[in-house]
Formats: structure tokens, C-alpha cells, sequence
């Protein structure tokens, strides 16, 4: 039986079969770095969460004792997966937030002088300003051109950022793994109405 069959024609059942498996084992290797991206911006979201409401959780005047055992709880993953740039980040955000306005406890006024705009305020109006979604990186650097007499840190802004999303002025909006902000259409157009009645 085999010596009827000429190699030509297992060699062509062979490559048939090979380019079949490597079909195959493509597609599945894109359904694979797809649902790890997906996980992967499922993970930063939770992490970005988790960041927003330990602030707030602060803002809030939560038991010292409970919100130190929560914070323990819930972030030691996401801080040993963080790149060392991010935790130094995190040490300086957190080394400067006392110098906030004493009792607020806010990151929204972290930094700031009194009559100055809260971060919170800065990162609305820049937003309603500019012509498209933007990162909470982009807000930051942002900011810090426009405010140079005034520290910004990127934690600060996305506490910000994330503040005016819970106050429906910002929507928040995702593309693959980025996080981007672009204001709710109320505040864009107050903005709009702000700015024709300037000189």
C-alpha cells in the first residue's frame, strides 16, 4: 500500500497538514495576547480604582486603625507590580500630601495656595479645552508647563481626575490598556459659555 502511494503525495499531505497546524496555532496565539490584554487593562483599572478610593477613604476621615489594615489588605499585590518609577512616584506624592490645607486631607488642594484653583478645577478646565480625550500623564505635563510655580505629580492628577469622574464633570474612556479623561458634555459646555463671555 505505501509503495502505491508517491512521496509527491505525502509530502503535499504533510505540508497541508503543517500549514493547517500553524493556522491554527496562530489564531490561538491571538486569542491568547487578546485576552491578556484585555486582563491586563482589567488589572491597571482595578489598580487605578483602588488608588482613588484609599484617597478618598482618607478624604473621608475613615478610623485610622481600619483604613491603615485596609490599605495594608488591598495594596500589597499592585504595589509589587508597579516599575520603580511609578513607586518613587508614590513616595514623593505621598511625602508632599501634607502639606495640603491642614484637616482636608484632599489631594484636590494638594500643593496649592489659597485663591489658587484645586487640582480638581485645573484639570476640568484643561480638559474642556482641549480637542480630545487625554491621559492622566498628558493632563499632568499639562499642567506642569501651565503651573511651573506649582509642584504636579502625576498620582495627584489622577486622584484629581478620578475625583471629577465621581463628580460626572469627566467621563473616563478606555483604548487597550490607557485610561484617557475628556470632560462630560455639561461641564465642556459651561466651559464653552465661560470662555465667550471673557474679553
Amino acid at each position: 500500500m505505501s509503495a502505491s502511494t508517491p512521496p509527491s503525495s505525502l509530502t503535499d499531505d504533510y505540508t497541508r497538514r503543517i500549514a493547517e497546524d500553524l493556522v491554527a496555532n496562530r489564531g490561538e496565539q491571538e486569542r491568547v495576547r487578546d485576552e491578556l490584554t484585555r486582563l491586563r487593562a482589567e488589572l491597571s483599572q482595578l489598580e487605578e480604582s483602588e488608588h482613588v478610593l484609599v484617597k478618598m477613604q482618607q478624604v473621608l476621615g475613615a478610623d485610622g486603625a481600619s483604613a491603615a489594615k485596609h490599605g495594608k489588605e488591598t495594596t500589597a499585590v499592585p504595589k509589587a507590580r508597579r516599575t520603580a518609577g511609578e513607586a518613587d512616584t508614590d513616595r514623593s506624592s505621598r511625602g508632599a500630601e501634607p502639606s495640603a490645607a491642614p484637616g482636608s486631607g484632599s489631594t484636590a488642594t494638594a500643593g496649592r495656595n489659597a485663591g489658587e484653583p484645586t487640582w480638581r478645577e485645573l484639570t476640568v478646565q484643561y480638559l474642556a479645552g482641549a480637542d480630545g480625550p487625554r491621559s492622566a500623564a498628558e493632563v499632568s505635563a499639562a499642567l506642569a508647563e501651565a503651573h511651573p510655580h506649582r509642584q504636579v505629580q502625576l498620582t495627584v492628577v489622577r486622584s484629581a481626575l478620578e475625583q471629577g469622574v465621581a463628580q460626572a464633570r469627566l467621563e473616563r474612556s478606555k483604548q487597550g490598556r490607557s485610561v484617557f479623561y475628556s470632560p462630560a458634555p455639561a461641564a465642556a459646555a459651561s466651559f464653552q459659555e465661560t470662555a465667550a463671555e471673557s474679553p
